[in-house]
């Protein structure tokens, strides 16, 4: 007996040896579930997302139950980096009215694209991504990287776009006053393509949202704040983040919780059966 704790060693080593609570057990089963949604997200999902993973699987828990489990278990979003400062500097060759003034709900994909430049560190240098998002999913639905920021960059995501989507009606692209976007000839090829043009107030970022809303998370769920050795390893984890996650299975709120594409998918499934 051990007189300072007043128990039987017996009885101490009984209770080691006693098998965990159903309650305990039903952490643990669910922790691992909760981990697993987790690493499949690249360890982006919040406790918000990773609840609606479990309910998918068919779990029955709370959202609380989840931001518990995974704040025991040390689970948590990964951070990013923050935007590079930038400035403007010179007269845009072209200006055009904000059509889009902004209307970022879309009945109809193919209808409004979005189009925007980030740049990514790499150890050789910054190389520069430029996106196509259509508003309807939001999808992307063209991309391209290149070692300089030129006009071309943003004209080959463009030429993605078109050759993928291959719209049937005039398609509305918006972007902001990035020189880019302002050129002779990014107007002369959406002129020749009937594409119309619609662009962001100057300095305001809000007219470009969606866009900017994606470079942020992809700069805080894959890129976060290690740069990469090479503009080809670059390359390669943003085809693996866009062509592998967030099209086909990252969660949006404003999808209803489905992914880009599922999102489409069920949209088109809706409108065959109506």
């Amino acid at each position: 007996m051990c007189r300072c704790l007043r128990i039987y060693l017996s009885g101490f080593y009984a209770w080691l040896k006693a098998p965990l609570s159903r309650r305990a057990q039903e952490d643990a089963r669910q922790t691992k579930l909760i981990r697993k949604a987790w690493k499949d997200s690249g360890k982006v999902y919040g406790y918000r997302k990773l609840h609606d993973n479990l309910l998918d699987q068919g779990e029955t828990i709370c959202p609380n139950r989840v931001a518990r489990l995974a704040r025991q278990a040390a689970i948590k979003a990964q951070i990013g980096y923050k935007r590079r400062p930038g400035s403007y500097g010179g007269k845009p060759s072209v200006v055009i009215d904000n059509t889009l003034d902004p209307q970022f709900d879309v009945e109809a994909p193919d209808r409004v694209w979005v189009t925007d430049i980030t740049y990514i560190r790499t150890l050789e240098g910054f190389t520069y991504l430029s996106v196509v998002i259509d508003l309807y999913s939001p999808r992307v639905v063209g991309w391209s990287m290149q070692g300089r920021q030129t006009t071309d960059v943003a004209l080959q995501a463009l030429l993605m776009a078109l050759w993928r989507r291959k719209p049937e009606n005039k398609v509305l692209i918006h972007s902001d006053q990035g020189s880019q976007f302002t050129s002779m000839d990014w107007a002369s090829f959406l002129k020749h393509r009937d594409l119309e043009h619609s662009m962001s107030r100057r300095g305001n970022c809000h007219d470009n949202a969606v866009a900017e809303s994606f470079f942020n998370l992809l700069k805080r769920e894959r890129i976060r704040r290690q740069p990469y050795k090479t503009r080809a390893k670059a390359r390669e984890d943003v085809f693996d983040y866009i062509e592998m996650f967030y099209n086909p299975k990252r969660k949006h709120v404003r999808n209803g919780m489905l992914s880009p594409v599922e999102f489409e998918r069920q949209q088109e499934m809706r409108t065959e059966g109506a």
